[in-house]
C-alpha cells in the first residue's frame, strides 16, 4: 500500500513509519515538525538524542534497503498545500498522528488551550474535508485515546467505542440500539479527541469514508524492532512533565536517582500499551479496514492496565528507587478502577507484550546511557488544571511537603 504517516516524526509516528517501510509499504511522512517546536518553546529536548527528519530516512534507507518520503507540510493550517499532495499521491490508507498529544501541554495556559484545540481539530476535519473534496477512497487510521471515556468507576468494562442502550418509546416500547460510549475528557487535548469522534461519525454517515479510530491507552517502552537497528533511528523518549508518559518517567527518574513523583494518591488506574505493540496495531488495522458505508471501526489499543502508585513501587523495587508523593495538579477522581475490552486486537492476533522486568530494565538502561542529557528541573509536573491547583502545586522536589519513602 501507499501509506501517508501524518505526524510521522513523533513518539509514535517515527516507529510506526519505519514498521510499515519494513512491511513492503511505500511510506510517506507528512509532518510540520511541530513538536521539535515544543522542544524549543519548553527549553527541554528528547532524553535521547534525535537527528533531522531527513537524516533520520536516509539512515534507514541505508539499514533497509527502502525509502521513506519526508513532506514539509502543515495538516492544520495548509489545507490546500495538504489537498494538492492527496491529489498528486493518492495514498491507499492514510494515518493520523497530526495532534498536539500531551494534555498536560493544552492545560499550560489559554494560550496552549486554543493552539491545541485549532491544531487538532483543523487537522482532522481538513484531512476528512479533503478526502471528501478529491473523491478519494482511502482508509484514515486515526490515533486516539482511552481518554475519550473518562476515567470514573462504573462498574462495568468499557466496550469498544459503542454502547448498546436501551431507549423508552412514546408507546412504552423499549428500543435497542448502540450509540458512541458518553465522552467524558479530563482535559483539553481530549476533549479534541472527543471532538474527532464526532467528526468521523458524521463523515462516514455523510460521506462514506471509511474510518478506524484508535482509542490508545499510554504507550511505554522506548525501541521496535526497527529503531533498534541503527542509534540514530532511535526513538525520541520524553521525560519532562509535559510530555513524559508516566511509566517512562518513573523509569528515567530511577536511572537518574530522583524520587519517582507520585500525584495525589496514585491511585489513577490508566490502560498501557508497549511502543511496539502499538505499531504493531496500527498495522493489523490497516489490514482490517471498514467497508464503504460502515460504521467508524474502534478498537480499544491497549493491553494491560495499572494502578500508578502499583508502578511506582513496582519500579522501586526493581532500582531501589524513592517515591516522592507530591499533590496533583490535575482535576481528576483521587482513585478510580478501569476495566477495559479490547477484543477486536485480539482477534486480529495481536499477542501483547506486557510488563515484564527485562522490558522496564532495557528502559531503564537507556534512560542511564543519555542521562548526561536530562535537565533536572523539567522533571516535575508543574501545568495545573485550574488556577487554585496551581497554587498547590510544588516544583521544587526537595520543598519540605514532599514526603520520600522506600
Amino acid at each position: 500500500m501507499k501509506i501517508a504517516v501524518l505526524g510521522g516524526d513523533g513518539f509514535v509516528g517515527w516507529p510506526t513509519s519505519l514498521h510499515l517501510s519494513d512491511r513492503g509499504h511505500e511510506v510517506h511522512i507528512l509532518d510540520n515538525l511541530s513538536r521539535r517546536w515544543i522542544d524549543t518553546e519548553l527549553g527541554v529536548q528528547s532524553l535521547t538524542p534525535m537527528d533531522s527528519i531527513q537524516e533520520r530516512t536516509r539512515i534507514w534507507k541505508q539499514e533497509s534497503g527502502r525509502t521513506i518520503r519526508f513532506h514539509l507540510i502543515d495538516v492544520a493550517r495548509d489545507y490546500e498545500v495538504f489537498k494538492a499532495w492527496l491529489a498528486e499521491h493518492r495514498p491507499d490508507a492514510i494515518v493520523h498522528f497530526a495532534e498536539q498529544r500531551a494534555a498536560p501541554y493544552s492545560m499550560k495556559s489559554a494560550r496552549h488551550k486554543n493552539y491545541t484545540v485549532s491544531n487538532n481539530v483543523n487537522a482532522t476535519h481538513h484531512v476528512l474535508n479533503a478526502l471528501v473534496e478529491l473523491d478519494l477512497d482511502a482508509h484514515l487510521v486515526h490515533l486516539g485515546t482511552m481518554g475519550v471515556y473518562g476515567y470514573s468507576t462504573v462498574g462495568a468494562a468499557i466496550p469498544e467505542g459503542y454502547l448498546p442502550v436501551g431507549i423508552e418509546t412514546m408507546a412504552g416500547e423499549t428500543v435497542r440500539q448502540e450509540i458512541l460510549y458518553p465522552a467524558n475528557p479530563g482535559s483539553i487535548y481530549h476533549m479534541t479527541k472527543c471532538l474527532d469522534q464526532l467528526l468521523f461519525q458524521f463523515y462516514a454517515k455523510n460521506d462514506g469514508l471509511r474510518i478506524t479510530d484508535l482509542h490508545q491507552g499510554i504507550v511505554w517502552g522506548t525501541n521496535t524492532d526497527q529503531t533498534s537497528r541503527h542509534v540514530q533511528l532511535i526513538n525520541r523518549f520524553d521525560y519532562d512533565g509535559d510530555y513524559g508518559t508516566v511509566l517512562n518517567r518513573f523509569l528515567i527518574q530511577a536511572a537518574i536517582g530522583y524520587p519517582l513523583t507520585v500525584h495525589g494518591t496514585g491511585g489513577q488506574t490508566r490502560a498501557f500499551i508497549h511502543i511496539q505493540d502499538s505499531v504493531r496495531c496500527i498495522e493489523l488495522a490497516l489490514k482490517s479496514p471498514p467497508q464503504r458505508g460502515e460504521r467508524v471501526k474502534v478498537f480499544n489499543q491497549m493491553t494491560e492496565t495499572h494502578r500508578v502508585r502499583d508502578l511506582a513501587e513496582l519500579v522501586a523495587k526493581m532500582t531501589g528507587a524513592k517515591i516522592a508523593w507530591l499533590p496533583n495538579p490535575r482535576k481528576e477522581a483521587p482513585e478510580n478502577d478501569l476495566v477495559v475490552t479490547n477484543d477486536g486486537f485480539l482477534d486480529l492476533g495481536l499477542e501483547p507484550i506486557t510488563l515484564a522486568e527485562g522490558l522496564l530494565s532495557e528502559v531503564v538502561d537507556v534512560a542511564r546511557k543519555y542521562a548526561y542529557r536530562v535537565d533536572r528541573s523539567r522533571v516535575p509536573a508543574v501545568s495545573a488544571w485550574t488556577k487554585e491547583i496551581a497554587k498547590e502545586v510544588e516544583t521544587d522536589p526537595e520543598h519540605p511537603r514532599l514526603r520520600s519513602v522506600s
